[in-house]
């Protein structure tokens, strides 16, 4: 036996045996018996002092009704890993014994997994902080509710100090602060529910703290990008059934997003059926402009329904965006990324399609790195028609990204993805310094 204080896990067998016995009230003659061994040699196992053999500990796990794993020990192995890491996490002036941790977690299982568990929580709770300080750093929206809250909330406070403070204040301007403190009160309840609804409509792990153009993306990722239930020959469906199963669309404003994407798809669909739009691809390609002149379909709706076709029909991303440059749809396509926050490569002909409204773009592009596969993109801006005399015209710009076959390396332009990520170094776009490497 080990006489050290840190015991392998075989050698508290012994301890597990006769504390499995004890919780069952049973004898050690008992047990002895029933393991075909003499009481005094099971005195001496279950004090750690004899090693055991695998048909004993059989009979022995067998008549106390667990696996052999329980009594060796095997099935402690993660919770003394998760010993260990809160060990490791200990504060200063602490110092837990991290070489008695399967010890302890023989002996005391129960305290044990409580530790584990707690440990585990921590970590959650850690890395739960860690993405809301990065989504506060770089999230502009979530900045701004922020803002907004707190503009209201110092608002208010001001106007209620004015109103305490001065009791002789004349009826017109006593009335215009009760006036301007409910305003800012209606302000700081909506913005204070925009920011709970924004923060909770993403609290699952899974999407992480989400906007809701995320969620509608995880959405639709899911589902492989692709709407079937809006096909033109589909059986009818209820978009409010879609929508309210989907634990990807936490928020109301993802949920309603949806479910404008999903009319939007169905108009899609009927536009470019599924089965015409199979033959068309397999004559002409995947070219928007033919497509859009063959089923005399508006280009937008060419792009989106490339973008929903299923995934046998190969890879295809799209991106969207509207006249300030901001990306409202990303479909992404491996080997082409996308950036989550803030803008994308100013070399993207998505920008130089935005910047010339009205004339496709077709041009193969490249992302950084050694080997890095080509792309072809198509690439076009349209205005999208006023509802009124009086409103002002939305300029939306679209990107069809597709892969160029193995065979095909067309001459390609070096794009990236954001500036602080891209390594390319003599970038004539290049807006600040990357954080990462870069290359010539």
């Amino acid at each position: 036996m080990n006489g050290g204080t840190g015991l392998p896990l075989s050698a508290l067998t012994g301890t597990r045996i006769r504390q499995r016995r004890g919780l069952l009230g049973m004898r050690q003659a008992d047990l002895a018996r029933a393991a075909g061994i003499s009481p005094s040699y099971l005195n001496l196992i279950e004090h750690n002092r004899r090693r055991i053999a695998g048909g004993v500990l059989a009979r022995i796990a067998g008549a106390l009704e667990v696996p052999v794993d329980a009594l060796t020990g095997r099935a402690e192995g993660g919770l003394v890993d998760a010993l260990r890491e809160a060990a490791a996490d200990a504060g200063p002036g602490t110092a837990p014994e991290i070489d008695r941790a399967d010890d302890f977690a023989g002996r005391f299982p129960g305290w044990a997994a409580l530790v584990a568990d707690q440990q585990r929580r921590l970590t959650q709770m850690n890395r739960a902080l860690e993405d809301l300080s990065e989504r506060m750093s770089h999230d502009p929206h979530l900045s701004a509710a922020l803002h907004e809250v707190l503009s209201a909330a110092a608002s208010v406070r001001s106007t209620a100090a004015i109103l305490a403070d001065t009791p002789d204040i004349e009826e017109e301007w006593r009335t215009r602060f009760e006036r301007n403190l409910a305003d800012d009160s209606a302000r700081l309840a909506t913005g204070a529910e925009a920011l709970v609804a924004y923060l909770d409509g993403a609290a699952a792990r899974e999407t992480g703290i989400a906007a809701p153009q995320e969620e509608l993306e995880a959405w639709l990722a899911a589902r492989d990008w692709c709407l079937p239930e809006t096909e033109p020959d589909a059986p009818p469906a209820d978009p409010a059934s879609l929508i309210a199963g989907a634990a990807e669309l936490a928020s109301r404003p993802a949920r309603i997003m949806a479910a404008d994407w999903l009319a939007q798809a169905r108009a899609d669909a009927a536009a470019l059926p599924a089965r015409s739009l199979a033959a068309a691809l397999a004559e002409d390609g995947p070219d928007p402009a033919r497509l859009a002149r063959r089923f005399g379909a508006e280009p937008p709706a060419v792009f989106r329904r490339l973008a929903a076709l299923p995934p046998e029909a190969g890879p295809i991303g799209l991106v969207v965006c509207d006249g300030s440059g901001t990306l409202v749809f990303r479909k992404p396509l491996a080997g082409f990324s996308l950036p989550r926050f803030g803008a994308a490569c100013p070399l993207w002909p998505l920008y130089r399609a935005l910047s010339r409204p009205g004339l496709p773009i077709r041009t193969a592009v490249s992302m950084p790195g050694p080997g890095s596969p080509a792309f072809m993109t198509y690439a076009l801006a349209l205005w999208r028609p006023p509802a009124d005399f009086d409103a002002p015209p939305v300029l939306h710009a679209y990107m069809l990204i597709l892969p160029c076959p193995p065979d095909e390396r067309p001459a390609a332009q070096p794009v990236g993805t954001a500036c602080r990520i891209c390594p390319r170094a003599d970038c004539p776009a290049r807006r600040e310094p990357a954080i990462v490497a870069e290359t010539a």
